[in-house]
């Protein structure tokens, strides 16, 4: 069997699926799991929704600062089962997570146990069936399951994020497996993410983000916004984290289930408001932090200027650096996702677009 990986131009293995699982994971290229093997057919096949050439380069990858081409891109993809279709998703993200402000380096070898975080707006995330429903950060959709772990094969094979080499995680995470939802517009009691950001609805968006994996929430007993909103702050509010630890700029994002988010606008909540509350009531007491790490950490007393108090201090620098989706299937639970914290790093969004800059609207046009 012939398979291409783009650096030496052909590998020639033995026609087995057992032989090419071997060899790939000698070489490291694997995130332990079984995968598709990458043959010349497959990978050619990966190019017909997008325009770029194969040899064009999408983006340079750190800490490798090796070239994304769109081959090399393609082979990945094909890897995690991606299908064709969602290579403009793919592109758009590793675009995204290669802008400056989201430190593609700092965030692959960091010990923090991040993973690149990927949620997709817009018509194209119907199209692609990305699962913004039931489930959403689990098994059963092979959109958000494939596009999750070609981005994470992506950073370990181009960007060289080694697990102990590249990648310097005291722990890990699972969701360095996959990371990728949609976010459920049709149950959005408020303007979706992106026109949030000033993009039209019709735009199709990637919005990335160095994130933990997601921690529930869950309020079967609150009747009230505000009684759903007390829950999901205090449930923010802890020690440890790198959203407080790691001095301001921290972005967390909720994700508010459908049926919550329902409650909390039927009681008039705006999601400014949602992000106010949260940011009001999401406030560390310094009592509750080792004195050891307050003596050690300069950070502390920037933290106490952003608020102008002494005592305790906030998860963002701002109540708008707080983001809010609505995601998921019926039951009253949400989840909020902690990111890597502190001015480290910064949630990048990017429309999805063909080569010479025009948006996408179906990839099947």
């Amino acid at each position: 069997m012939a398979v291409n990986m783009g650096l030496p131009p052909l590998v020639e293995i033995d026609d087995s699926l057992d032989a090419v699982i071997e060899f790939f994971e000698t070489q490291g290229w694997t995130d332990g799991l079984p995968f598709v093997p990458p043959t010349p057919d497959r990978v050619n096949e990966m190019y017909q929704y997008v325009d770029y050439q194969p040899s064009d380069v999408i983006a340079t990858l750190t800490p490798r600062n090796s070239e994304a081409t769109l081959e090399r891109i393609a082979i990945n993809s094909v890897m995690a089962g991606c299908r064709p279709a969602y290579m403009p998703v793919i592109i758009t993200a590793i675009q995204a997570i290669a802008e400056e402000p989201f430190d593609l380096n700092g965030m692959q070898s960091t010990t923090h146990p991040c993973a690149a975080m990927v949620l997709v707006n817009g018509p194209l995330a119907r199209e692609l069936d990305i699962n913004s429903g039931h489930n959403i950060f689990g098994p059963g959709w092979r959109a958000n399951a494939s596009i999750g772990r070609a981005m994470r094969l992506i950073m370990v094979n181009i960007g060289g994020a080694t697990p102990g080499e590249g990648d310097k995680s005291t722990q890990g995470s699972p969701a360095k497996y996959a990371f990728c939802f949609a976010e459920r517009e049709d149950t959005n009691p408020w303007q979706p993410l992106h026109v949030e950001h000033g993009y039209d609805l019709e735009d199709s968006v990637v919005t990335v983000m160095a994130a933990e994996g997601p921690h529930n929430i869950q309020d079967h007993g609150s009747i009230t916004g505000a009684g759903l909103l007390t829950t999901i702050a205090g449930s923010m509010r802890k020690t440890g984290g790198n959203d407080y630890m790691m001095g301001v700029g921290g972005q967390p994002m909720v994700v508010l289930g459908p049926e919550h988010a329902a409650a909390i606008a039927a009681d008039g909540f705006s999601k400014d408001d949602v992000k106010r509350f949260i940011w009001e009531r999401a406030r560390l007491p310094l009592s509750e932090v080792s004195p050891e790490w307050t003596v050690r950490e300069s950070r502390v007393e920037r933290l106490m200027q952003a608020i102008g108090t002494l005592d305790e201090f906030p998860i963002a620098e701002h109540w708008s650096r707080i983001e809010v989706v609505v995601a998921g299937g019926s039951g009253k639970h949400s989840a909020w996702i902690p990111t890597f914290g502190g001015d480290l790093t910064q949630t990048v969004m990017r429309r999805i677009e063909r080569a010479d800059g025009t948006p996408y609207r179906s990839v099947y046009q």
